[in-house]
């Protein structure tokens, strides 16, 4: 029998209308490998803004309850022709109790368990999940295991990555962040090297606080001295950026660069040999990526993301490293929220401006029952 419940969805027009909206839906029953989640709270991370939001006009939105309608300026919503006419679910991830189960063994074995999951519509009071991507919770909490997947597995990819190209050490350009917290915690556990940038003194003395030595500011006056500092300390030619438009990742190549040149026994026009490396996860900033020819040939750059890579290392990797996740919830990769907002709310004009700054250290969670 189906199951009814509230369900959020966003559709684009073709003229630029963009309508978010709950609406009131019917689950059916899991069937084979598939679970019946009742969600209990899901995070809403940069990675569900782009679909949720994007670069609609916010401000000059119309809001009712439980639905908001935004103009999309033209030249995003040229962009994004594929989705035109589209009404798609939101939120990548979240927690909540299995209430229905497949005939699997897999999926009968969470009946009645709380678990994280990856369903790709977690703003919504019930969700079909397949039971291979459920974490059981045991005794963690809902909101505990709410963000277990997407930063903590992000956290860990990078890690991953490092040490498969040979890497001791890591560049992290937003290390305030609750995945660059996570990775402050994982590096110190690991043993690698960890140079992160943040952009205020409070930012500073948060990661010193978790045990990060190599911490700088973009915003001091001797950034960029402090930044090659790190580097020539860590030895971190290889790292990670979820800003994605402007300067950033220049300025960091331009630091490796610096640093390498230093170790040079011989002029060359060319510049040094050491291989840089950068990966832009995310669009924090959707303006243009912005590079300089300053750094000489050595370097790279290139997209990085988590679902792409998991699939690259094989199941027995991905259940080694969510095995970690689970023992480390509460620790590791705990995760902090500034509020927590019901279906409802999340759609108000307050909220939605706030969520969309993405400001680090301020994660919305919705709790769809509240």
């Amino acid at each position: 029998m189906a199951t009814k419940g509230k369900q959020l969805f966003t559709t684009l027009e073709a003229d630029g209308t963009l309508t978010v909206a709950l609406e009131e839906v019917s689950f059916p029953d899991p069937t084979g490998n598939q679970v019946l989640v009742r969600m209990e709270a899901a995070p809403i991370n940069p990675s569900d803004l782009a679909i949720l939001v994007g670069g609609a006009d916010i401000e000059n939105a119309q809001f009712s309850p439980g639905k908001f309608v935004a103009q999309m300026p033209a030249s995003v919503n040229a962009a994004s022709q594929a989705r035109h006419g589209l009404k798609l679910p939101a939120g990548n991830e979240g927690a909540g109790t299995v209430i229905a189960a497949g005939d699997s063994d897999a999926a009968q074995a969470l009946m009645g368990q709380r678990v994280s999951c990856v369903p790709g519509n977690a703003y919504s009071q019930y969700c079909i999940a397949d039971a291979s991507m459920c974490l059981p919770l045991g005794d963690h909490s809902a909101e505990e295991g709410a963000s277990a997947f997407i930063n903590p597995m992000t956290a860990l990819g990078f890690v991953e990555n490092a040490r498969a190209d040979g890497q001791d050490a890591i560049l992290h350009t937003v290390g305030a962040s609750n995945l660059g917290q996570m990775l402050t915690r994982i590096c110190l556990e690991d043993g690698l090297g960890l140079v992160n940038i943040v952009r205020k003194d409070d930012q500073v003395d948060l990661l010193k606080g978790l045990g990060s030595t190599h911490v700088v500011n973009s915003s001091a006056d001797d950034f960029m001295d402090q930044l090659c500092a790190a580097i020539r300390e860590t030895g971190a030619f290889y790292g990670f950026d979820p800003v994605g438009g402007g300067k950033l990742v220049d300025t960091s190549f331009r630091a490796m660069e610096r640093v390498a040149s230093e170790r040079m026994t011989e002029y060359s026009r060319y510049g040094s040999t050491q291989m840089k490396r950068m990966f832009i996860y995310g669009r924090l900033d959707t303006s243009p990526t912005i590079l300089t020819p300053s750094y000489g040939f050595g370097w790279t750059l290139s997209g990085w993301l988590m679902f792409p890579f998991l699939q690259s290392i094989g199941q027995d990797a991905m259940n080694r490293m969510r095995q970690r996740v689970r023992d480390n919830l509460t620790t590791t990769f705990a995760s902090s929220y500034k509020t927590r907002v019901s279906l409802e709310e999340m759609l108000t004009k307050d909220a939605v401006m706030d969520y969309r700054a993405m400001r680090t250290g301020e994660k919305y969670l919705v709790t769809p029952w509240a």
